[in-house]
């Protein structure tokens, strides 16, 4: 269906600005206590890997149902030390969803070993596991499944993959703070998981930061010691580490926003579910699919429409702020060249690369202005 210009909307709505997603909402709703928390360090005197660290670290943990959790300094960091304590490498392959944020990709290149990509199940934008087995050769070392969007891959058949030949798992959990598969938070449900606390995840620091959970004491001790140099005593070095750790101010801040998370949640998935009713049966828009095992947080809300480009300038006309993730597959950017020739050969991720686009969404998205959006989109085929 060819979709129609918002002319007769209100000037009312017209001045009307729905922002994709306000960050600064969070600041408000939660002032005192991150001002009291920023005081708090300030105070202290002690900046890095000090208490409030060690306090994160313990909570998270808690939250996520591990025994550790290590604070790192970004996603891309946590997924990138997991692969290095496994001793991933040159000549190392790993199986990675051919649809997600190119992250994903880039921690794996960074170890020397090379991404292999699997097509996703098309209702669920995560990887497919009954492609996986198809993708394993001799040099197969790990799984990485990506919990894109707030929902969890399908975990029970790739843990039982890779049981069955003798390969790691590891969660890309970045979008996925507080997700559940059969009852289990995402961050337990392999070998070790990666998160971000960039500013729009639904647990956001007010800067950069990430962390790797893990149920296998080796790999959180392995973790550790590379983030900080390859060091347990100061200038005593047993490896070739790096620096990458959770800043002692931003950890404070997170502290303060995971009391809030379950929450924070919980208004996600209420407004998803007002778009899931809402915008059933509209022609040519392909809405979200919920796993049955699957307790999704909805860190986006993504739909589909065969003429995204015009879509998205209507809203945008009506003040409706939308993003896209991603226009551009791993395997197609310039970044990876070398993977070009697979162009046309993973048709489902890039079906879904030209028609995805994100609607607001967030705890601090109000029900008018969800409603604003529905009347928007509804519009649009009338």
């Amino acid at each position: 269906m060819k979709l129609i210009e918002s002319k007769f909307i209100t000037n009312h709505y017209i001045s009307m600005k729905i922002p994709f997603l306000d960050l600064g909402a969070t600041y408000s709703e939660l002032q005192d206590d991150l001002d009291a928390a920023y005081q708090r360090v300030m105070h202290s005197g002690w900046y890095i890997l000090g208490k409030e660290v060690k306090a994160f670290e313990s909570e998270f943990a808690n939250y996520c149902q591990t025994k550790h959790c290590i604070g790192v300094g970004n996603g891309l960091d946590a997924l990138c030390l997991i692969l290095r304590a496994l001793e991933i490498g040159f000549g190392d392959e790993v199986i990675v969803p051919a649809n997600t944020y190119i992250a994903s990709w880039l921690a794996i290149s960074s170890t020397g070993a090379t991404p292999v990509p699997v097509e996703p199940n098309e209702k669920i934008y995560n990887i497919d596991p009954t492609l996986i087995e198809a993708a394993i050769t001799s040099r197969t070392k790990a799984i990485m499944a990506v919990h894109l969007y707030g929902q969890t891959a399908d975990m029970e058949p790739i843990n039982r993959i890779a049981k069955k030949y003798g390969l790691k798992v590891i969660e890309d959990a970045a979008q996925a703070h507080g997700a559940k598969y059969q009852g289990q938070k995402a961050g337990s449900l392999g070998d070790a998981a990666g998160f971000s606390f960039y500013p729009g995840k639904n647990l956001g620091a007010f800067g950069d930061g990430g962390a790797v959970t893990t149920n296998d004491d080796e790999i959180a001790d392995k973790v550790r010691v590379l983030a900080n140099y390859g060091s347990r005593i100061k200038y005593h070095n047993e490896i070739k580490g790096v620096n990458s750790r959770l800043d002692e101010l931003q950890a404070a801040f997170l502290r303060v926003k995971l009391v809030k998370l379950d929450e924070w949640n919980q208004r996600r998935r209420a407004i998803a579910g007002i778009y899931l009713q809402e915008l059933s049966g509209l022609s040519g828009l392909i809405l979200p699919y919920i796993l049955d095992l699957s307790e999704p947080v909805w860190h986006l809300f993504v739909i589909r429409h065969p003429d995204r480009q015009q879509f998205q300038e209507s809203l945008k006309a009506s003040g409706i702020g939308t993003l896209i993730h991603y226009p551009i597959p791993p395997h197609l950017s310039e970044a990876y060249v070398e993977m070009n020739n697979l162009a046309g050969k993973l048709p489902i991720t890039e079906a879904i690369a030209q028609e995805v686009v994100s609607l607001p969404i967030g705890p601090h998205l109000s029900e008018s202005d969800c409603q604003f959006v529905i009347r928007s989109i509804k519009h649009l085929y009338a």
